[in-house]
């Protein structure tokens, strides 16, 4: 993409590139936040989130933060390095969870609660494109995944099911509302996001500096 950093480490990136990494993460955490109002069931990582708040008494947002922290320190022994991208990503995503969610309204049925948890995953591949395109270093879980692959050399697919699905027992076991919107958002997700990566790359949407 004509705003993709050239260095996922660079210090000083341009504004456009600035722009897409922050647009899509307000994407993100809006969707996020969008999916969680269907209470129709979350995200793997936002159900361990909405247990970790249920437990200590915190709202989702900072759960959130708490967790993607966390995340982030399991870096160090891969010998990871965070970008600018991962450290707003951990900030941005939890803002935007806390911020949206008291101006969402609950669906009332479940056809409503559906179209809701479609729209908050297609919200997050739309997000997920951009911020993923800006290429300023991924996002806490993103690297947990690639840094265990690379460590052990078991192959990402299996090394992602395995986080995904530890995330989500722990997050059922601490009280996390699992639920169909899970299921839909687990099918939806991976093409949702593959999509909007070939819509960006084939028609490369001009943002200026």
């Amino acid at each position: 993409m004509r705003w993709s950093a050239a260095d996922p480490f660079e210090r000083k990136p341009k504004l456009s590139t600035m722009f897409a990494l922050i647009f899509g993460l307000i994407l993100f955490g809006l969707g996020d936040a969008v999916i969680v109002s269907a209470v129709w069931g979350v995200t793997p990582w936002t159900v361990l989130a909405m247990g970790l708040a249920e437990q200590v008494g915190t709202t989702i947002g900072r759960a959130t933060f708490i967790v993607s922290v966390v995340v982030l320190a399991l870096w160090y022994p891969l010998r990871e390095k965070p970008g600018i991208g991962t450290i707003l990503n951990i900030i941005i995503i939890a803002a935007m969870i806390d911020i949206a969610l008291p101006y969402l309204p609950t669906p009332t049925t479940t056809f409503a609660s559906f179209c809701t948890v479609i729209i908050g995953t297609a919200l997050i591949a739309v997000g997920s494109g951009f911020y993923l395109t800006a290429n300023l270093g991924p996002g806490p879980r993103d690297g947990w995944m690639t840094g265990l692959h690379r460590k052990t050399g078991i192959s990402i697919g299996i090394v992602r099911t395995v986080i995904e699905c530890t995330a989500l027992f722990v997050g059922w076991l601490l009280g996390g509302n699992v639920g169909f919107g899970t299921l839909v958002f687990a099918l939806c997700i991976g093409p949702m996001v593959s999509v909007m990566l070939r819509l960006l790359s084939n028609y490369k949407i001009p943002i200026e500096n």
